[in-house]
């Protein structure tokens, strides 16, 4: 054998078994006697047999293929999210078809039937925001996982970052370094994400028995606004020692607005953005406090749950996973640089 790879016709029959039998017992088929798959798999072990992907398919049924569907064009969000995802399929050896609905309903209905044709496994669907978004599990004869952005079916299977409780914890931060006057700064009140960021916040400051300074300022998610905000709360409200950002975007421009202005970041006003996006929140001077998603972890998590819905054992619901506090120069405590 020396040289030449081990193939299923060997191992049955060093374990006296027709290939059938065989097969059946390196796949874990219950219709196979103990003491008979004991002796196929050592008979495996013995001749160091490993089926290629094409056999372990035709055995199994499946392809060890996987779709992966995005709508996030821009890609800082659902980037991530398909990097670790890719990193879970690539350690389970299944190969990854990636496609992008650039968020046009019919190009991923186009996209459904291209990957359904393929005869995929199953599919992670991938979304923008986190606002809920249709179902595409209905008839589908795969399992689906959503990441990111979930379902609207709660039968479905969906991973999201826990926006409240990593809002909340932001926000704790600031309450940690002595900050009272807190604002809050963030993005359109139609985005899910924008209003669980506002929930987290009201609710650190009500546990604190801290009231919010001013009201909450809402705009899209760019540096500009964040420039803008930072020049209406200055004059509105001018004691404000502390601002949470709903992203990093916002965050950058506010500091930037604040220290043409003449107040000290963080001396003065301690600044947290949100996203951990490090073009910006690394470069901005002085770096940025701000909270990670962790999407490379949601995306693995997700891809994990897909292995289990594959195998029958599927996970309903909207599962919020953990997100955390990257702290830099942005929040040092008064008085130090």
């Amino acid at each position: 054998m020396a040289g030449k790879r081990a193939t299923i016709n060997d191992v049955a029959s060093l374990a006296g078994v027709s290939i059938a039998t065989a097969s059946k017992a390196l796949n874990g088929r219950q219709d196979v006697r103990a003491a008979t798959r004991e002796r196929v798999l050592a008979a495996a072990a013995e001749l160091s047999f490993q089926p290629n992907a094409l056999a372990r398919g035709l055995l199994s049924g499946q392809t060890r293929t996987v779709g992966l569907l995005t709508s996030d064009s821009v890609g800082r969000f659902g980037i991530p999210v398909l990097l670790g995802a890719e990193d879970a399929f690539g350690a389970g050896e299944m190969a990854v078809l990636l496609c992008d609905a650039r968020g046009d309903a019919i190009r991923e209905q186009h996209h459904l039937r291209a990957l359904l044709s393929r005869r995929v496994d199953g599919l992670i669907v991938v979304g923008e925001s986190t606002n809920p978004r249709p179902s595409v599990s209905k008839d589908l004869p795969v399992p689906v996982v959503y990441a990111y952005g979930p379902s609207e079916d709660p039968s479905d299977v969906s991973f999201v970052p826990d926006d409240v409780g990593a809002a909340a914890m932001a926000v704790n931060h600031l309450l940690a370094l002595g900050r009272r006057r807190i604002a809050h700064v963030t993005g359109p009140a139609h985005y899910k994400a924008a209003r669980d960021r506002e929930e987290g916040l009201r609710r650190a400051l009500a546990e604190a028995g801290v009231q919010q300074a001013g009201q909450t300022l809402s705009g899209v998610w760019s540096q500009r606004w964040g420039r803008h905000a930072a020049e209406m709360l200055l004059m509105a409200e001018p004691e404000i020692d502390a601002v949470f950002c709903g992203s990093d975007q916002i965050a950058a421009g506010f500091v930037e607005a604040v220290r043409e202005r003449g107040r000290r970041v963080p001396d003065d006003l301690a600044v947290v953005g949100y996203d951990n996006w490090e073009v910006l929140s690394t470069e901005t001077r002085p770096a940025l406090t701000t909270v990670d998603m962790n999407l490379e972890v949601l995306g693995r998590t997700a891809a994990q749950h897909l292995f289990a819905a594959i195998d029958g054992k599927a996970t309903p619901g909207v599962h919020t996973l953990p997100c955390q506090l990257v702290i830099r120069d942005s929040t040092s405590p008064p008085g130090v640089s």
